[in-house]
């Protein structure tokens, strides 16, 4: 599943252009791991999937990310936001008959990180 969100942010103690204030269309990919269908075919609900990662990036989107908690405490690096979406996200899902692979975070085209607990 794929989402995006707009925001802008700046690197706390970075070196670099990434110091200052600066955005981006985050691109957010969740990937769902699932060891079986149910009888329709289906491992999860895509549609509830989506609305559990919408309710989580609602709150960064046209934001500063450095003014949303967590990220006034921790730098709202990808790696930060792709951390902190998986563990929101991953009690979502307790109890479904999938586990949470990954998250993804894209910051541009080319650029990118991955979380996950594994």
């Amino acid at each position: 599943m794929e989402q995006h969100f707009d925001a802008a942010h700046f690197l706390r103690g970075y070196q670099g252009k990434c110091e200052a204030l600066h955005g981006h269309r985050f691109g957010v990919v969740v990937k769902i791991k699932a060891s079986g269908l149910d009888d329709i075919g289906l491992a999860y609900d895509f549609t509830v999937l989506k609305q559990h990662l919408a309710g989580i990036l609602s709150r960064f989107d046209h934001t500063c990310l450095n003014d949303v908690p967590p990220f006034d405490k921790i730098n709202p690096s990808s790696e930060n936001i792709a951390a902190t979406i998986y563990g929101e996200l991953k009690p979502k899902l307790a109890g479904a008959p999938v586990l949470l692979s990954c998250v993804e975070i894209w910051e541009s085209p080319v650029t990118w990180v991955t979380y996950s607990q594994d």
